[in-house]
């Protein structure tokens, strides 16, 4: 979505038709209202909330629930687009990628979750899968490389210059623009009426229904440890959960809900002894640089709450996005500045530490932001997508 925007500023007549692969494109339902942008295509929420690769029942659940019919629906609306001369933009992993591949037109991809970072370097080594990736000499796999050395592959970007190298070697002309998940997170001044709180930023994804065990977790978790100061717990969210579908969670573990501090945005505030809690839908860019520590069960939005210096404890689950696997795999990817915790326990020890220990923080937070790199990367990117794909000659 950053990349677009950054493109529409380059270019405001562009009309852009977005296919959303996984669930329904709420991301870009502001856009769609302004008219510049038009979702298309089948779309349809999955059981695995797109992660059916984590595990074989995700999997046969999803196709159960329709996942052959829509890839097949989403595979011709590709192909017309491709026959109809357009150009395409693949945001993602392999299945973007092979469906971009498969149009028959020009394209361009932006490889956003693998990083060579996430073998090379990090705690919890796997030795058999750190071997593997070593013989290759980078996570992306032999099949992904040909589909981006293709002659019709016009830009091929991904997250960080270290990934990038991996793929030279490999003859893909890969580039390392910059990372756009950076962009349009400044830190903003704290509000005095939250001065004097440790700050704790608590994530809990927003696939429905992992997200509300995700979250009856993590409050569980801090409730192990009563707080010795008083704190605030900051809990951005997306569209889902709702405040509805937290509020019985909330009450259950002893909040109520009490007057919203001025200043500081969000929806609602719950108090539970010396601990409040606010909640606010689409706050996650004013809060998420308050943070000294951040909790969090969630993907894109923790990378970029480690990506400000915020360092995070994580607690894995069920599923079927942050299972054990998962957790382990970001906390590599992210140098571990992420902590996964075997239990609730374990998380709310960690979390005295961590706010007892200012230098630790520091440590970690310096290597979350040199992980997740600089902003900018959207302008970078749209820049090269209008002189790679868009201002060269089709056919």
């Amino acid at each position: 979505m950053r990349v677009l925007q950054a493109l529409h500023q380059r270019r405001p007549q562009l009309q852009v038709d977005v296919l959303p692969l996984v669930g329904e494109g709420e991301t870009f339902r502001q856009a769609e209202q302004e008219g510049w942008l038009q979702r298309v295509g089948p779309r349809q929420r999955l059981p695995s909330g797109g992660f059916s690769n984590q595990s074989l029942l995700a999997l046969l659940r999803d196709l159960g629930a329709g996942l052959g019919g829509l890839s097949w629906g989403q595979w011709q609306l590709v192909r017309r687009w491709g026959a109809g001369g357009a150009s395409i933009l693949a945001v993602g992993d392999l299945l973007p990628l092979l469906l971009a591949w498969a149009s028959g037109a020009p394209y361009g991809f932006i490889g956003t979750p693998k990083s060579d970072y996430t073998w090379r370097s990090g705690p919890s080594r796997d030795p058999v899968a750190d071997g593997y990736h070593r013989c290759k000499g980078s996570e992306w796999d032999p099949w992904e490389w040909a589909l981006m050395a293709d002659r019709r592959a016009r830009l091929v970007a991904v997250r960080d210059g270290l990934t990038a190298r991996g793929l030279r070697r490999r003859g893909v002309a890969a580039l390392a623009p910059g990372n756009p998940m950076m962009d349009a997170l400044d830190r903003l001044p704290l509000p005095l009426s939250l001065g004097g709180r440790r700050r704790i930023v608590l994530l809990c994804g927003s696939r429905l229904p992992e997200a509300l065990g995700n979250a009856r977790r993590l409050l569980a978790s801090l409730a192990c440890a009563p707080p010795r100061d008083a704190q605030v717990v900051l809990c951005p969210t997306g569209s889902r959960p709702s405040r509805h579908d937290l509020e019985p969670i909330l009450r259950a573990q002893g909040y109520r809900e009490v007057t919203l501090p001025g200043g500081c945005g969000g929806s609602s505030a719950w108090q539970c002894q010396q601990r409040l809690l606010l909640l606010g839908p689409g706050c996650f860019e004013r809060w998420a640089g308050w943070g000294e520590v951040g909790l969090a069960t969630a993907g894109t939005a923790t990378e970029q709450l480690v990506g400000l210096g915020v360092p995070v404890l994580s607690l894995p689950g069920p599923g079927p996005q942050f299972k054990r696997g998962f957790a382990r795999r970001q906390s590599r990817l992210l140098g571990g500045a992420v902590q996964p915790c075997a239990s609730g326990q374990e998380l709310a020890l960690e979390l005295e530490r961590l706010l007892g220990d200012a230098q630790r923080r520091r440590h970690l937070g310096a290597i979350g932001r040199q992980r997740m790199g600089e902003a900018g990367g959207s302008e970078r990117l749209a820049e090269l997508v209008d002189r790679e794909l868009l201002a060269q000659p089709q056919g």
